[in-house]
């Protein structure tokens, strides 16, 4: 039976080259955390891009995937074309088969043919091969299944893949398939962009990797040509499904009929509304797919991806008649259909639910006055004549009212107007370097003179797969330097002081990973010391000691032996376990949408972020508190286990959203003797104890904010707990003895004292306003007459500027008609208030003016409004002179 829905033809494409000797490995996450070029992960190659640069070495070297792929970014943009066309997408499944050095052209042209004629049964007279203009291998190797005439040429745009400029590069050959009547074919519309036939349709595309360009542009021939191919999952299902479109697949069609069920369209309207059906449908499994990949709404980055996309499903959802959210509904959809082939849909389900939901309610409070904005810029600009909605005022939309710029651009299309794009750009990256936030998913690149190193050290055999790290084994070894680097170069020597990073074939020190932070401690050998402050993995498979020579010549291929801090990896060790037992409990008692979302595991505290809502209250931290001592009291055995990714994410292993693991996974086990009664059960590449009692004591140190829907907590375990305990026990005591109170009768001392200062406080106060009443009718005397208005300057003793303003609002009460400029002075410095009642505010006079002029004497400034306004100063010594010109000014103002 040849498959037929879309689960059953992924499968049978990965049980297809699993059987001739290929390395079945799962898809890498979307967002892309070892590239800094790219957001997220854009082709099935990029997870093995190390592979083929020979920097890496994996198991085996031929190798399937059906990788998840988003294209929103550069020239892979298809966001635009995502509604109206029948076959663009922003997330899509890339199948690919890969060969390291392995088999090349025969077998990859081969394995296609077979794959797409035998076991899913495609018609072979309705396909067709592209080759490289002067590929005549290809060309050869292609008329074993095709006629000549079948097998079209095309130039470098074509047909020639190149990594950059300098790297790898070869032909490629693209299978295509046609749709139409083959009475009426034309090959010659093909690849042609003017007049495209719409029948023919890309499958495949077969990377030969045969090449390689230097810096200075020559090309050679690889020493291991590689084979990287792709082809899109949702084209062959619209092939074999015979589909209109991409859409019109058991991918999204379940999607689009959750869409007319919620909406209770009929089928006439769903045909009248496909723009917004397959919108939603795109966006809702590419928003799903990215959240069960760790990504959360934000306004940069991959975040921002997710937020744009999430907005625009959700104002394409209002287009077509939603007024309540309803994207939860779409992406469980997803999550029904596509779990059984991507298990972390199921596993963050709840997550998925309530992130994509509190977005879309986000973005409902302000969508109706972000679009009544943008109605009115472009009603602005018509009355202009304009056409073009500046880039500043298009991110002001975004900034302050939530309206992606892409959303902006959907809306005024339909009007004719265009937005200027790079000058949003500009204002958005502007905005960000104020705000100190940096460019919105933009980073800088360099020479990785480490990973150069590397390849030369496997080139020459002195390493044969990098540095063999081992920090599970102990907390020493023996071993030699491989290399070294000072300032960004390679060196071959270091004396004492110079601070230099270290490379040994074998290390025991851990690197910094998952939050745990990296081990320190010590490089030696007879007559010579090092300091390691740090280690880190700059390239994949190196690894670097980072610190300063202590004493002794060192040397690159010197004998040395490793000896890691034991006692503060101990420490480490215990924080680390101990986040294991707080993800479990936090789970427990706030409920299963909770999720790791970023830690830091040090050896004098640990930190951990999580996915929730709202804050939690003292009373469910103190329970939290004390079911994680109960779980460290129980002595559960902490157990290392190595088994197959998808065996320990099948069992329930919980994993890091985003994270990227191997093939064979790490996991910790806490209690029980199987992973299905554990108390929990973890993938993890860190350190921990052997049993949770070695925890010792955990304490909650502080709980807050982390971001929008991520709290966090920071805690402190064993040695640290116990130091953190009598450091508050002993102020305990130190306040009982101050108090003359025994601990147990402290609280209710302290109450009684509490109460005793507010009742003196409040007298004091009753005392205060009686001595400025006193005052203030002292001060009547001291009115003068200017051109028939009361006007008081004068220098009073208060106690804050409130008493300040107390005595202008007498004033007003007692003189009915006036002005008053009261100052005192406050830690040496002049405190002035003026007041002006509302009849003279009339005749011109204005309290803000008043006091703007006095302030200028004693060096301050201020202002407030025309009745009342206030201002400081620097010099209390010219307080006198500055009230003595209130009368000048006062005269002034009203002539």
């Amino acid at each position: 039976m040849k498959p037929t829905t879309s689960n059953e033809i992924r499968q049978a494409f990965l049980d297809f080259f699993n059987e001739v000797g290929h390395e079945i490995v799962s898809s890498s996450p979307l967002p892309q955390h070892d590239n800094p070029t790219l957001l997220f992960t854009n082709a099935g190659m990029n997870q093995f891009a190390d592979v083929f640069l020979g920097k890496e070495k994996r198991p085996y070297s031929r190798a399937v995937t059906a990788q998840k792929v988003m294209r929103v970014q550069g020239k892979h943009n298809d966001l635009e074309n995502v509604g109206p066309s029948q076959r663009h997408h922003t997330f899509f499944e890339m199948l690919g088969n890969f060969s390291f050095g392995d088999y090349f052209k025969a077998e990859a042209i081969d394995y296609g043919w077979t794959f797409l004629t035998q076991v899913i049964g495609l018609e072979p007279e309705r396909l067709w091969a592209t080759v490289y203009t002067d590929d005549d291998e290809a060309f050869e190797l292609w008329r074993r299944y095709l006629p000549s005439e079948k097998i079209l040429r095309f130039g470098k745009k074509e047909n020639y893949w190149e990594m950059g400029d300098i790297g790898p590069n070869g032909p490629c050959s693209e299978i295509h398939y046609y749709r139409g009547d083959l009475d009426k074919v034309d090959p010659r519309l093909l690849n042609d962009d003017d007049d495209l036939d719409e029948n023919f349709l890309e499958v495949w595309n077969l990377v030969f990797m045969q090449f390689e360009t230097d810096e200075e542009g020559r090309t050679t021939p690889l020493p291991r040509p590689s084979i990287d191919t792709g082809m899109g999952l949702e084209r062959l299902v619209r092939i074999l499904q015979n589909g209109n479109s991409n859409y019109d697949t058991d991918l999204f069609t379940p999607a689009m009929d959750k869409v007319q069920e919620l909406l209770g369209d009929s089928n006439e309207q769903r045909a009248e509304k496909y723009v917004g059906y397959r919108v939603i449908a795109d966006h809702g499994r590419a928003a799903t797919f990215m959240i069960a990949d760790g990504v959360r709404p934000s306004s940069g980055g991959a975040g921002y991806v997710l937020r744009m996309i999430t907005r625009r499903a959700a104002r394409f959802g209002r287009k077509i008649g939603f007024t309540e959210p309803f994207l939860a509904a779409i992406a469980q959809v997803y999550i029904d259909q596509m779990g059984g082939a991507y298990p972390e849909l199921k596993l963050r389900r709840e997550h998925i639910l309530r992130t994509i939901t509190q977005e879309e309610r986000k973005f409902e409070r302000t969508l109706d006055t972000g679009l009544a904005h943008l109605d009115a810029v472009v009603a602005e600009m018509k009355q202009r004549g304009a056409t073009e909605i500046p880039g500043g005022q298009a991110f002001d939309l975004y900034a302050t009212y939530g309206l992606p710029l892409e959303i902006t651009r959907d809306v005024v299309q339909e009007q004719g107007i265009t937005v200027d794009e790079a000058g949003f750009k500009r204002a958005r990256d502007a905005h960000a370097a104020a705000s100190c936030a940096g460019k919105f998913g933009q980073y800088e690149t360099g020479a990785n003179v480490y990973a150069d190193a590397l390849y030369e050290l496997m080139e020459s055999g002195q390493l044969e797969n990098g540095v063999e790290y081992d920090p599970y084994a102990g907390s020493t070894a023996v071993s030699e330097i491989i290399a070294m680097f000072k300032d960004g170069k390679r060196v071959e020597s270091a004396g004492k002081g110079e601070k230099v990073e270290v490379a040994t074939a074998v290390t025991p020190f851990y690197v910094e990973s998952g939050g745990e932070v990296s081990d320190t401690g010590r490089i030696e050998f007879e007559g010579g010391q090092f300091r390691v402050d740090d280690t880190r993995q700059p390239a994949a498979g190196m690894v670097v000691h980072v610190g300063e020579v202590i004493s002794g010549q060192w040397k690159v291929g010197q004998s040395v032996t490793l000896v890691v801090d034991n006692g503060r990896r101990q420490d480490i060790r215990r924080n680390h376990t101990a986040t294991h037992v707080l993800h479990k409990e936090l789970r427990a008692h706030l409920g299963t949408h909770v999720t790791q979302a970023g830690s830091l595991v040090a050896p004098d505290r640990l930190r951990f972020d999580f996915t929730h809502d709202e804050a939690v209250n003292k009373a469910a931290l103190g329970q939290i508190e004390a079911a994680i001592n109960r779980a460290i009291l129980s002595n559960y055995p902490v157990a290392v286990t190595y088994m197959g990714q998808e065996e320990a994410i099948g069992m329930g292993a919980m994993a890091l959203f985003g994270e990227k693991y191997g093939d064979i996974v790490r996991t910790i086990k806490i209690g029980a003797d199987g992973p299905e009664n554990a108390y929990s059960f973890e993938l993890c590449g860190g350190l921990h104890v052997s049993e949770t009692a070695e925890i010792g004591l955990f304490r909650f140190v502080s709980e807050g904010a982390s971001s929008a829907g991520v709290r966090r907590v920071e805690a402190v375990t064993g040695p640290g707990a116990q130091r953190l305990i009598a450091e508050r026990l002993d102020t305990l005591d130190a306040v009982a003895r101050k108090l003359n109170a025994p601990l147990n009768e402290l609280e209710s001392r302290l109450d009684s004292l509490l109460a005793e200062h507010r009742a003196l406080q409040k007298e004091l106060e009753k005392l205060q306003r009686q001595s400025a009443q006193g005052q203030f009718e002292s001060l009547l005397d001291q009115v003068q007459p200017v051109h028939g208005v009361n006007v008081l300057a004068a220098q009073v003793d208060v106690a804050d500027v409130d008493g300040l303003r107390e005595m202008a609002d007498w004033f007003r009460d007692k003189v009915g008609s006036g002005t008053a400029v009261l100052a005192t002075v406050q830690n040496n410095k002049p405190l002035i208030i003026a007041t002006v009642t509302e009849d003279l505010i009339k005749r011109g006079l204005k309290a803000g003016d008043i006091v703007r002029e006095v302030a200028k004497m004693v060096g301050g400034g201020g202002g407030g409004r025309p009745n009342m306004a206030q201002a400081g100063g620097r010099d209390a010594s010219k307080l006198p002179e500055a009230l003595a010109l209130v009368s000048e000014l006062v005269e002034k103002a009203l002539n």
